[in-house]
């Protein structure tokens, strides 16, 4: 019998970069999981802001409430920011080159003296229409091809958060989900359509807790696996992308079912 996948953890964050939650569940739409990345940072460009280059992100932890509209950072447990979010108007942001999204600048100077102090560069917290993923609304990763990275490096295991993917997964071989793009997948009563490869970039060497650069994953990666095509150019790849084309809640344990043929609505029936 072929080995059951099923999901291993969810990860989300209200503040892009920030440090992730894992709930136990999530609502999945077509625009990504609700109150996941409801919020970046730009700079004074409005080049968005991530871990690659702002390790000091690692350290703080956002919670929402959508209903309040009320945002809280914390750092070591500790609230170091909080406040009702209010916002000043619209704000155009460019994701990558792939698209553009409008979102609305945060109003009053607390979020921008606090997070542009912590940076030490000016920044703009943006609250996102939406969610400001970065290419496709979900991510997918098999905690197999997490260990087999941690194998070919000669550790005892990596760290899979470093990846900041939606959606880990247990079970198959490694690397399995490279070969889903096009391929439906329901995950729970969601249906997702497996998209191209991840292009990994060096916010994934950057240890989850500490920030510290920590592991050369981008080259461990390419060691292996070589360097492949994706949509935003040449790269180590690891993990892939998914189009949401059924929403709905997706729970730690749920099963994840590959439907080659296309036919995805009887599939847990």
């Amino acid at each position: 019998m072929p080995v059951a996948l099923r999901v291993a953890r969810l990860s989300t964050t209200p503040v892009k970069g920030l440090a992730l939650h894992h709930p136990h569940s999530i609502e999945l739409t077509e625009h990504g999981a609700v109150g996941d990345r409801v919020f970046y940072l730009v700079d004074d460009t409005g080049r968005v802001q991530s871990l690659t280059a702002n390790a000091e992100l690692c350290a703080l932890a956002a919670v929402y409430d959508d209903e309040d509209h009320r945002l809280e950072v914390t750092r070591g447990g500790e609230v170091v920011c909080a406040g009702v979010v209010d916002t000043a108007g619209p704000v155009d942001t460019d994701m990558w080159g792939l698209r553009t999204i409008t979102s609305d600048l945060v109003a009053g100077s607390q979020w921008s003296t606090f997070f542009s102090d912590v940076l030490g560069k000016p920044v703009r917290l943006v609250r996102a229409r939406g969610a400001a993923y970065d290419v496709r609304p979900a991510t997918l990763l098999g905690t197999s091809s997490v260990d087999e990275l941690g194998r070919r490096a000669g550790l005892p295991g990596v760290d899979p958060r470093r990846f900041r993917m939606l959606i880990e997964f247990s079970g198959g071989e490694p690397h399995v989900e490279d070969s889903w793009a096009g391929v439906l997948l329901q995950v729970g009563s969601v249906v997702l359509r497996g998209g191209g490869p991840v292009k990994r970039c060096a916010a994934t060497t950057r240890n989850p807790g500490s920030g510290a650069v920590d592991l050369q994953t981008l080259r461990l990666i390419t060691s292996y696996r070589g360097r492949h095509d994706t949509v935003l150019g040449v790269g180590a790849t690891f993990g892939i992308y998914c189009d949401v084309l059924e929403p709905g809640p997706i729970s730690v344990g749920d099963g994840l079912l590959v439907d080659a043929t296309g036919e995805h609505r009887d599939l847990l029936r």
